[in-house]
């Protein structure tokens, strides 16, 4: 089974920025990483009026498109519930990690993304399931903190919690 380690936090708390960076340290490893990232918001891939947005708009339940470079599935879900975080998982191609953005409710392993400054609460005071907090002030935070300007150490640090050293 693929390790899996989120990454949670309040919007605008820097969680994208974070797993951007570390996304070259791990490849540095040698780890294949894929990533998940939850919004609650609508989103498109392609501008409205291209072709695969047309056949989506026609009726169409996914759509693939491909090139030379990438390839991406557009899979509506036409008011059918919003599928799993195992579900989505199991999508995914093999991978030595799997990063999740958001999900925090997830049971799996994961790491808050906290900056007092956003004047908005913490998430791990009311979860017992984070493992550290990532953070830019770390007065007062029983749980172990790292620093929010050192990608690399959080990279180490979720390395050691999946055994992945």
């Amino acid at each position: 089974m693929t390790p899996v380690f989120g990454i949670a936090g309040r919007s605008g708390s820097g969680k994208t920025t974070l797993i951007e960076a570390m996304l070259p340290l791990l490849g540095a490893r040698g780890l294949r990483v894929n990533v998940i990232k939850h919004s609650h918001h609508d989103f498109q891939m392609e501008p409205p009026g291209k072709d695969s947005a047309r056949f989506r708009t026609a009726g169409a339940q996914e759509v693939m498109i491909a090139s030379p470079y990438r390839y991406a599935i557009v899979h509506e879900l036409r008011d059918a519930p919003e599928p799993t975080l195992d579900a989505q998982l199991a999508r995914l191609s093999p991978a030595d990690l799997v990063l999740v953005e958001g999900f925090k409710q997830a049971a799996i392993p994961r790491i808050e993304v906290y900056r007092p400054a956003l004047g908005k609460p913490p998430l791990h005071t009311e979860d017992p399931g984070f493992l550290a907090v990532v953070t830019d002030a770390p007065q007062g935070i029983a749980l172990p903190c790292l620093p929010l300007n050192e990608p690399a150490r959080v990279a180490d640090f979720l390395c050691r919690a999946l055994g992945l050293e």
